[in-house]
């Protein structure tokens, strides 16, 4: 369990009342990651929601085939940064991550149980509105940033 003054620091939670920050406070819990280590791996089964608190997080976009099961290419998207979320494929349906995150230095972040976080929308409404909301707002920022490199790499190729 985290208090409630520190998820009240993020914007994400601004929605909330003190009940439902209470709530998600039971579920979370900050963990501590060391170079090299995965916060979480694209394709795998998304247990939890993030939110960074210290460091800067790399993203990356995981290839694979099944024609070649030994092929994997990673390549990198963008970096997290502090206060912002990932894993919010916790909370989309299939409910699988879509990118892998693998700490280059030390950082923390706030862990939130994805389950446990999906059984208290289905008891406040308020909350899963809330929540979708919030999750929407933080896909369409990633959207426009991916667009704005894919822009960036265009130009770059037609110079």
């Amino acid at each position: 369990m985290i208090s409630l003054e520190r998820l009240q620091r993020f914007p994400f939670f601004a929605f909330m009342d003190e009940k439902e920050l209470k709530a998600v406070a039971t579920i979370a819990r900050e963990l501590q990651f060391n170079t090299g280590d995965v916060i979480c791996e694209a394709n795998t089964p998304a247990d939890a929601l993030f939110f960074l608190t210290r460091g800067n997080l790399p993203y990356y976009m995981v290839v694979t085939t099944e024609n070649m099961p030994d092929y994997r290419k990673e390549y990198f998207i963008g970096e997290i940064n502090p206060e912002e979320i990932f894993g919010i494929s916790a909370l989309i349906e299939p409910y699988r991550y879509t990118a892998t995150l693998r700490a280059d230095k030390p950082c923390s972040v706030i862990k939130i149980d994805a389950s446990a976080l999906r059984a208290l929308c289905e008891l406040d409404s308020y909350l899963s509105v809330g929540l979708m909301k919030a999750v929407a707002k933080a896909a369409m920022e990633r959207l426009q940033m991916a667009r704005v490199q894919l822009v960036a790499k265009m130009a770059e190729l037609a110079n």
